[in-house]
């Protein structure tokens, strides 16, 4: 049988994004939230009112939980839509991180983020989200940073 990326990322990367998923969820709770990055769905298994967004076609094929096709830095949402917002493991994958963050600060209230500390663009997210979010959590699990933030 042949995997697609998207196949292969779910299989490789399910356990280890659940986990973090898991540390957000304990921290915000199971309110109206936006994951931002969704892929192919891992994290937003735990949450019961949740859309994703993510612009990668492929991974969302497989994503079986409310989605659409998008990009952070353009979020079609109204302001303070969203109780919380979520984003595992994608922010480095921004085209514009800035941007993105400020969307996602725009429609959403509570934030759990978690940042690939093997990324270059690692100090670069840090300090966007320092200068941008009130940070009450930052949690070093595994290969990831998690901030838990708000407004």
């Amino acid at each position: 049988m042949e995997y697609s990326n998207a196949d292969k990322y779910h299989s490789l990367r399910k356990e280890e994004q659940l986990n973090k998923t898991k540390i957000i969820y304990s921290h915000i709770g199971n309110k109206k939230t936006l994951d931002v990055g969704c892929g192919t769905g891992i994290s937003s298994s735990l949450f019961s009112n949740i859309i994703g967004i993510d612009p990668c076609e492929e991974l969302l094929s497989k994503n079986t939980f409310p989605h659409i096709k998008g990009k952070a830095e353009n979020l079609p949402f109204k302001e303070d839509e969203f109780e919380n917002v979520i984003s595992v493991t994608a922010i480095h994958n921004f085209d514009n991180i800035e941007k993105g963050l400020k969307e996602m600060k725009r429609v959403g209230q509570k934030f759990g983020f978690s940042i690939l500390k093997a990324s270059s663009k690692l100090e670069h997210i840090k300090d966007k989200i320092k200068e941008l979010f009130i940070i009450e959590k930052e949690i070093n699990e595994g290969i990831d940073i998690i901030f838990i933030c708000r407004k």
